[in-house]
């Protein structure tokens, strides 16, 4: 039950507590001008030390607290300071794993918005775009690099994680909770710029 609650709060918060979502713009059409290795990097930094990152630890931390999940770092500051220190380490290794590793083949990780004004069709777009991405020419592939990130990291991290959390089961757990993280993270910079449009003119 309580990892139930945990993976719903998760998924309500997961543009933060996921760790995906960056603050940059997410293109509005395709490309045939690859990422450089400046816009990779830019990529890693926002997208792990950027304030969605952060506060996405806060959240993420103060939740494993709230539920003692894992419980051997108890309810109090320093099982804070565990959990928020695991989580980033989590985050910085599952990035810089899908910049690096898809750098080989041209992989970008930064999500592209679609162009239709379906509703339907951006939902979709958004659930796509969890497991595809552009290559170098602008056309979608298979999204590799993140899936060796997200799944490399969450059953690397085993081997430092409580007795409790480092088994195939919760690292299986902890992965489809990564590309549910992604897709929630796509949701947000697919719609949130219509939302805050939307918001400034009601103001005006």
């Amino acid at each position: 039950m309580l990892r139930l609650c945990t993976a719903i709060c998760f998924l309500a918060l997961g543009p933060l507590a996921s760790g995906q979502t960056t603050l940059f713009p997410a293109s509005s059409s395709s490309s045939d001008q690859p990422i450089t290795a400046q816009q990779r990097a830019d990529w890693f930094a926002v997208s792990t030390f950027g304030p969605a990152s952060l506060a996405g630890g806060v959240i993420s931390a103060g939740l494993g607290t709230l539920f003692n999940r894992p419980s051997a770092y108890a309810t109090h500051w320093d099982g804070f300071g565990k959990r928020y220190g695991m989580r980033l380490t989590g985050v910085s290794v599952s990035n810089a794993m899908e910049a690096s590793i898809g750098a080989i083949w041209g992989e970008d990780p930064r999500y592209v918005r679609s162009q239709s004004d379906s509703f339907g069709s951006r939902v979709g777009h958004v659930v796509k775009m969890t497991f595809v991405a552009q290559d170098r020419h602008g056309r979608l592939m298979p999204a590799y690099a993140r899936y060796i990130a997200i799944s490399g990291n969450n059953f690397l991290s085993n081997a430092w994680r409580a007795d409790s959390e480092a088994t195939v089961g919760n690292a299986s757990l902890r992965t489809m909770l990564g590309f549910l993280g992604r897709m929630s993270g796509n949701a947000y910079q697919e719609f949130w710029p219509d939302v805050r449009h939307s918001l400034s003119r009601q103001q005006q």
